[in-house]
C-alpha cells in the first residue's frame, strides 16, 4: 500500500477529532480507506486533501449539504454551480453580519441601561421578557 496514515495521524495533520472523521465516513463526504492485514482504517493523501478541504469549508461555515454538493460538483469540474454555492453563502454571510450588528446594537442599549449601577433602576430583566420595550428590530442569529 502507498503512503499512509492511521486515523491518529490524519486527525492530528487536519485538527479533527477521530470521531468526527468516523462521522465523516459514516455520511460519505470522507470515502471508506483501505485496511491493513490488521483490519486497521489506512488513509490515503488524497483522503488527507479531502479532509483539509471539508475542514476549510467548515471554518467558512458551509453546511454539510453544500459541502457534499461542492465535492460532487469537483469531481464534475462544474464550476459555475461551485461558483452559485459560493455565492449563496456569501449572500448568508453578509445577512447573517447584518443580523449580528442589529443584536450587537440592541445588546449593547440594554446593557447601557444599567451604567448606574443602582440595581433597582436597571430594566434588563423587565426588557427581556417584553420584546416591545426593546425598541429594535433584530432577529436570531
Amino acid at each position: 500500500m502507498a503512503f499512509s496514515y492511521g486515523i491518529g495521524k490524519l486527525a492530528k495533520l487536519t485538527d479533527t477529532k477521530v470521531p468526527t472523521i468516523r462521522y465523516y465516513e459514516q455520511i460519505g463526504l470522507l470515502p471508506e480507506p483501505p485496511r491493513n492485514a490488521g483490519n486497521q482504517r489506512r488513509y490515503l493523501p488524497a483522503h488527507l486533501q479531502r479532509l483539509r478541504f471539508i475542514r476549510h469549508c467548515r471554518q467558512l461555515g458551509f453546511h454539510l449539504e453544500d459541502i457534499t454538493s461542492l465535492l460532487a460538483l469537483q469531481e464534475r469540474q462544474a464550476d459555475h454551480d461551485v461558483q452559485q454555492i459560493a455565492r449563496a453563502h456569501l449572500e448568508a454571510v453578509r445577512e447573517k453580519r447584518v443580523r449580528l450588528e442589529k443584536l450587537e446594537q440592541a445588546l449593547g442599549d440594554l446593557v447601557s441601561c444599567c451604567q448606574s449601577g443602582e440595581p433597582h433602576q436597571c430594566r434588563i430583566l423587565e426588557v427581556l421578557g417584553d420584546h416591545h420595550l426593546c425598541g429594535h428590530d433584530h432577529e436570531p442569529v
